[in-house]
């Protein structure tokens, strides 16, 4: 008799400390959003969050079996700030996870603290080269693109549209850098030649002087990178100096993403390059269009497709370890092996983990960027440097 009460005690403990370990298993899932809340890039962190949580409801909630608990920083696009706001996260938060950043320069100083200490970082924006170049890391994977891909895309096209001096113009800054090299690189092997860049510093849009210059030169074709605000009073100063009737402009998709509302008759006929497009018209994209739509009454845009897909590659990490993200190896081989069902296309990772992915012609027709063709299929970043 006694026996038997010392075994159902064995067992009644047994199950409680499975109950508690499955409790612990189960606790709350950490992710802190870094992104642009404020300033010139806020729509495009707010466009990325959306499209992370829209990811997370159709889930029910949870990723690999984990509820989701969000912090959430500004990092004012500014880099001067990006140490001290990624580490509120990593060292006062203790978050398991890292979503960010828009801004290039952030998302270098946020490359930096993740890898060292190990924190999964997701970047659901920022091209920055070196993020999947020299910086590379088992723990740090991008959504989204490097700057080469659609810069070096729209060289390879303008090229083949016969074009063959151009200039480029940009923010002075990481991702105007590589954007204006990529487009070169692209441009140059197709024939053509980069004859002058111009730069302006970040976040300034006095454009006048250098639109003048432009005006001046006659080149056939001019390259620019820009987003946000800067892209929409880019292209408007473009349209009211009447360069765009003598010198296409061309550029990423950043150009007219989430800025033709503002932009307007100043960007109609544009051609741009992105791993996105309006009119892609697939039942993957037409179903996260209705939904994103449905959920929060505005239209998604690629950096709501990247913040959607940042959440599937958590998604796809977490399943495969059963929600145990300190299992960092089988977390990262996951998502190395998946072939990831985006609104934009199926695309893979890379051993540098960037995707590997269409880039499409893209031309502004009202107020979409219309699908015109594939640019380059299955464009992979030649990620230079990354020692992983």
């Amino acid at each position: 008799m006694t026996t038997r009460i010392a075994r159902t005690a064995l067992t009644a403990l047994a199950l409680a400390c499975i109950a508690t370990l499955g409790h612990a298993q189960q606790a709350k899932l950490k992710v802190g959003f870094m992104l642009p809340y404020s300033g010139t890039y806020a729509a495009l962190g707010v466009a990325i969050e959306n499209g992370f949580k829209l990811r997370v409801d159709e889930q029910g909630g949870k990723l690999g079996g984990r509820e989701i608990e969000y912090i959430k920083v500004d990092d004012e696009s500014d880099p001067a700030k990006a140490t001290d706001n990624v580490n509120k996260l990593i060292k006062r938060d203790n978050v398991d996870v890292i979503i960010g950043t828009v801004h290039s320069g952030v998302a270098m100083a946020m490359a930096k603290a993740a890898k060292e200490s190990g924190t999964v970082l997701i970047v659901p924006n920022a091209g920055a080269d070196a993020v999947t170049g020299p910086m590379c890391a088992p723990n740090i994977f991008r959504s989204s693109f490097s700057n080469w891909q659609p810069a070096y895309a729209m060289g390879e096209v303008a090229a083949k549209q016969g074009k063959k001096t151009a200039m480029t113009i940009t923010w002075k800054y990481a991702a105007g850098d590589e954007s204006v090299a990529g487009f070169k690189e692209g441009f140059e092997k197709g024939g053509g030649k980069v004859v002058k860049n111009l730069t302006v510093p970040f976040p300034n849009v006095e454009f006048q002087a250098l639109l003048t210059e432009i005006a001046a030169a006659k080149p056939d074709a001019v390259y620019s990178f820009f987003a946000g605000g800067g892209a929409v009073k880019f292209v408007k100063d473009y349209a009211a100096a009447g360069l765009n009737k003598t010198i296409p402009l061309y550029g990423p998709g950043f150009l007219t993403d989430g800025t033709l509302d503002a932009q307007g008759d100043s960007a109609q006929g544009m051609l741009t390059t992105l791993h996105y497009a309006d009119g892609l018209n697939t039942p993957r994209d037409n179903a996260f269009r209705t939904a994103y739509a449905k959920a929060f009454k505005l239209q998604p845009d690629v950096y709501a497709v990247q913040g959607y897909d940042a959440a599937q590659m958590l998604g796809i990490g977490l399943n495969a370890v059963k929600g145990d993200i300190t299992k960092k190896a089988e977390f990262a081989s996951a998502i190395e092996k998946a072939k990831i069902d985006s609104p934009r296309g199926t695309f893979s990772i890379s051993k540098s983990h960037n995707p590997v992915q269409d880039i499409y012609l893209r031309k502004v027709e009202g107020k979409e960027n219309k699908l015109v063709n594939i640019a380059v299929k299955g464009l992979a970043d030649p990620a230079r440097g990354c020692k992983m």
